[in-house]
């Protein structure tokens, strides 16, 4: 494989990127020689401190930002040739829906603005629907359903045009635990029968294990990779890896990653 179809391969490509912000009191370094390969449909979490530039990477990802320095391409595209060309959709941790849009219109917000015919449309509304469990809502709007359907919405929209990529910014911070943990197991799935990439920003140990093949940990701001923890837990993440010894020696080389020395462990007390 050559070095263009290597590239290619790679849903991002990271190469000592970096991130100043200009401030009145002197210039902010956010980010600092991050290098980083997400594989095609690989699931890839940013785990980090507050403030640390998780979100900051994302957004120069998305071409929301530009970097200050360093190499960044996806799908061996420059970042804004990949946002023109539609190879990523994004969420955020607010569902950030037309409330004067039903689940349908909202979903078929991105083919309506890059002019998908009507037909087309409504087919793809309905898979995506169905994709996300919410079929029997399309008709109704945004006040009418609970966070975490409308967070389903959000997913269902960042598909619409079939993105190799999927950009999502702490997408169920907002949310209680147990829808958390069930919109978990919604995305591991829609991930595994979409087959995109997905690289997924979040401050929940546990919910980074769950749902990514590894889980990148950043440091401090400037933001740089500390280490990365690959999780080995095979493709089936439902509820019964939760319980399972492996996920907690994950759950714990994450978390020992982030404090930079071994955690105490409850059967070691």
């Amino acid at each position: 494989m050559n070095d263009k179809t290597a590239s290619e391969a790679l849903a991002v490509r990271a190469s000592g990127v970096g991130k100043i912000f200009p401030a009145r009191e002197g210039d902010v370094t956010a980010l600092l020689g991050v290098d980083l390969e997400v594989r095609d449909g690989e699931f890839v979490s940013l785990i980090g401190p507050s403030g640390c530039g998780k979100s900051t990477l994302l957004r120069l990802i998305a071409d929301l930002d530009p970097a200050s320095s360093g190499e960044l391409t996806i799908f061996g595209k420059p970042a804004r040739q990949a946002r023109v060309d539609q190879d990523y959709g994004i969420a955020f941790q607010q569902a950030g829906l037309l409330p004067w849009r039903t689940v349908a219109g909202n979903i078929a917000l991105p083919l309506e603005l890059h002019k998908v015919d009507r037909t087309e449309r409504a087919s793809r509304v309905a898979e995506l629907a169905e994709l996300v469990g919410l079929t029997e809502f399309v008709d109704r709007y945004p006040d009418q359903l609970s966070g975490g359907m409308q967070q389903r919405v959000a997913i269902a929209r960042a598909l619409a045009s079939r993105p190799r990529l999927l950009l999502m910014d702490e997408p169920f911070g907002a949310l209680d635990e147990m829808t958390r943990e069930y919109l978990q197991s919604e995305l591991a799935r829609i991930a595994a029968e979409t087959g995109a990439a997905v690289v997924f920003v979040t401050h929940s140990i546990p919910e980074a294990v769950f749902l990514s093949d590894r889980v990148v940990v950043m440091s401090p701001r400037p933001g740089r990779i500390t280490h990365i923890v690959e999780t080995d837990l095979g493709p089936n993440r439902d509820e019964t890896l939760r319980e399972s010894p492996e996920y907690f020696d994950r759950v714990t080389a994450v978390r020992e990653a982030l404090h930079g020395a071994p955690v105490e462990r409850a059967n070691e007390r």
